[in-house]
């Protein structure tokens, strides 16, 4: 299948920046979906990249939207609710829904999701969980009839301009030397947004990929507590890690899905009694060597010197030169 020009939903996000950075340097033309295109001034400057303006994100409006596109890549997704329009279920399966038939009804031939480790809308241990496997099995179920549909799985994504490690740091500078951790026995193995991206672009044309679900990993497992540790000792903190027992991390939960933005929710909560593994790791059957975190999180947390090596190290992920990665 060639591929020249693909729509992207969520291109702002976290993920969406880096992905259209990959596609626009390794040629692909991308349209991105945004209410706000004028704040995104750093994706405007990538070679062949289209900013539209739309609002509701329906059938009607995303079909010409999808017009004269050869694959559309959806990454819109939640990790909380947040009023009656941003519900999971709204944004995980209903908004599916809509994305498929906007593809059916613009004769785009390939579709490309994003879900999340342990989606299962059966068995899913929390409401985020179920709807991102409904809105997976929808993508592939409704949309396989018409397009070719790949779906990734990845756990928790860090990278600069993560909300993991990040807000972990942040959440840290302000500790009074003690830090109270809900869930801290929870398993992940943190996956590199370099390494998501390159599993998108390698996935994007190969047929081999059409109808297959990828579960996306890092090297390694850590603890939460083992993750926090690590951000505050790359921080330089001597801030000491509580670990909540089970009581406490549900207290926690409550008090704090009351606050502005939703640091955590009972919902984060419920994700978190499932290990965030992979059985089998599609990085490594797409080709794709998992990066450690050592390579990557102590660049964009550190030194003005570690951000550089950091800079250095994304060139050879996007396949750009250094004077073009410093207008980003």
């Amino acid at each position: 299948m060639k591929i020249k020009n693909i729509c992207i939903l969520g291109g702002t996000g976290f993920v969406g920046q880096h992905l259209v950075a990959k596609l626009a340097f390794e040629g692909y033309s991308c349209r991105i979906v945004s209410r706000h295109p004028q704040r995104y001034r750093a994706l405007q400057v990538l070679p062949a990249v289209e900013l539209v303006q739309t609002g509701a994100l329906d059938a009607r409006t995303l079909e010409p939207v999808f017009a004269d596109c050869d694959a559309v890549i959806n990454l819109i997704g939640i990790l909380n609710e947040a009023g009656k329009e941003d519900t999971f279920r709204h944004i995980h399966v209903e908004l599916v829904d809509r994305v498929v038939d906007a593809c059916r009804s613009a004769g785009v031939p390939r579709l490309m999701h994003m879900s999340a480790l342990n989606a299962n809308a059966g068995s899913g241990v929390s409401q985020y969980l179920r709807t991102r496997g409904e809105g997976e099995n929808r993508a592939h179920t409704r949309g396989g009839a018409s397009a070719a549909v790949t779906s990734f799985r990845p756990s928790v994504i860090f990278g600069p301009g993560d909300s993991f490690f990040n807000r972990f740091a942040d959440l840290l500078q302000l500790a009074p030397g003690l830090f109270p951790l809900a869930c801290p026995d929870a398993r992940f193995a943190p996956v590199f947004v370099g390494d998501v991206v390159a599993a998108f672009a390698k996935s994007l044309e190969d047929k081999a990929t059409f109808g297959r679900h990828y579960d996306l990993c890092g090297p390694r497992v850590f603890t939460l507590k083992e993750l926090v540790q690590y951000t505050a000792k790359t921080l330089g903190r001597g801030t000491r890690v509580i670990g909540l027992g089970d009581f406490g991390s549900r207290m926690q939960a409550r008090a704090l899905e009351i606050l502005p933005g939703k640091p955590f929710s009972y919902d984060n909560y419920l994700s978190m009694q499932i290990d965030s593994l992979c059985g089998k790791n599609g990085l490594e059957e797409l080709g794709i060597h998992p990066t450690d975190i050592d390579t990557v999180v102590p660049a964009f947390l550190g030194s003005e010197s570690q951000r550089q090596r950091y800079q250095e190290l994304r060139t050879d992920y996007w396949g750009f030169s250094r004077s073009d990665s410093r207008r980003l």
